[in-house]
């Protein structure tokens, strides 16, 4: 394999504690070294990053890549082009009676490394679109604690938790019955669970106590209702509790679970996310949430430090997933990087709920590293026709 030098770019890499101009090289698909005018073999490819930022490879711990396997799902190459996510996190796309389909066709083969949650419901995701919307929670005929034990321990290479949806929408008048059956798969395999909650029933009350360490409560700054700032100001007791038994708090942006309101009222509490996704699917891809950068452009233009921003989607989601050699660009560690530009301008962003955020920054992808080997950035293809044509 080619090695391969990063030259001259500021190196921001809040796991390490780095945040300098050095050049990365790589080699062997390995980070070799970081540091200032780092020699170069004669066969070393060269790739200025002067003037960009360099990170480790940006993990987005919510996404749906299922890509024809489930409606809701989006192709996990064109994102990660665009973007440079080198690890995408499947949320509960798939269920275990899925979950082989996906992956032998689309993780084995995924230019990039896709890991997922694996959801609680027999089919997954399976009905979610903008003409037809069946909450895969709604049906106990769906669940079968047993099987989803069983592919969940046959895929420990990949499957990195438990993946619940609950809310009016995901499991209606099953309420938080769902959750608890989530929580009982998640305990007897020893893996974290990820909770999604949408609008009650159940309550923030119903799930909030009951996650552990280590769980992961996504669309944390969700619109009201639901969400988790109190209406004056400040952030509410049951959320606080579940930050100090160390609940992992992730965006998960999507279609309808940001809010630049609930996002400033806890930004300005203190309160900032654990870790920043996208929660891309094919409703999110066309506007809303195309990718983890630009989730992570709306919380630079709404006064979070850059290198905060960073770490919320590199080390924090690492940790998340239990891949500690991921997130970080320690010397003998995976050869992945991205190399991201601050863009200057004037740019419209949109919650959920169609508020607007006139902003001055955007972080763009300039390339990205996988396995020690340089890509250029690919923007997503034309999304104007129906999902079936656009990868």
């Amino acid at each position: 394999m080619t090695d391969l030098i990063l030259r001259g770019g500021r190196v921001i890499d809040p796991g390490r504690g780095v945040d300098m101009i050095a050049d990365v090289s790589f080699s062997d698909g390995k980070v070799e070294a970081i540091g200032p005018g780092l020699s170069v073999k004669p066969s070393t490819v060269v790739q200025d990053v002067s003037g960009k930022i360099v990170t480790p490879g940006l993990i987005d711990l919510h996404a749906h890549v299922y890509w024809g396997g489930t409606s809701l799902g989006v192709d996990p190459g064109a994102v990660a082009a665009a973007s440079g996510t080198t690890t995408l996190v499947d949320a509960g796309s798939a269920g275990p009676g899925n979950f082989h389909g996906f992956r032998r066709f689309i993780i084995e083969p995924a230019p990039v490394r896709v890991v997922a949650y694996l959801n609680l419901s027999y089919a997954g995701i399976y009905a979610f679109s903008r003409t037809v919307m069946v909450g895969e929670a709604q049906d106990l005929r769906l669940f079968d604690l047993n099987e989803c034990v069983r592919v969940a321990e046959a895929n420990r290479d990949l499957v990195v938790g438990i993946k619940v949806r609950v809310g009016r929408v995901a499991s209606g008048s099953m309420g938080a019955a769902p959750f608890e059956l989530a929580l009982e798969v998640a305990e007897q395999v020893g893996l974290p669970l990820m909770a999604h909650l949408d609008h009650p029933p159940p309550t923030r009350h119903d799930v909030l106590p009951r996650l552990r360490t280590g769980d992961v409560l996504t669309h944390c700054f969700r619109p009201f209702p639901g969400g988790p700032a109190l209406p004056r100001g400040g952030v509410r007791p049951e959320v606080l509790e579940a930050r100090a038994r160390g609940v992992i708090f992730d965006v998960g942006h999507g279609g309808g679970s940001f809010g630049f309101a609930s996002a400033r009222a806890m930004l300005d509490a203190g309160f900032l996310p654990d870790t920043i996704s996208s929660d891309v699917h094919v409703l999110s891809i066309v506007g809303l949430a195309p990718h983890v950068l630009d989730t992570m452009s709306k919380f630079v233009c709404l006064g979070m430090d850059l290198g905060d921003v960073i770490r919320c989607a590199t080390v924090a989601p690492a940790q998340a997933i239990n891949r500690p050699e991921l997130g970080v660009l320690a010397p003998g560690g995976p050869g992945d990087a991205t190399v991201i530009d601050i863009e200057d301008g004037d740019f419209v962003y949109r919650d959920a709920i169609g508020e607007r955020l006139d902003g001055s920054k955007r972080l763009a992808c300039r390339g990205m590293v996988v396995g020690g080997a340089w890509r250029e950035a690919v923007p997503l293809p034309d999304l104007s026709g129906p999902p079936e044509t656009w990868f």
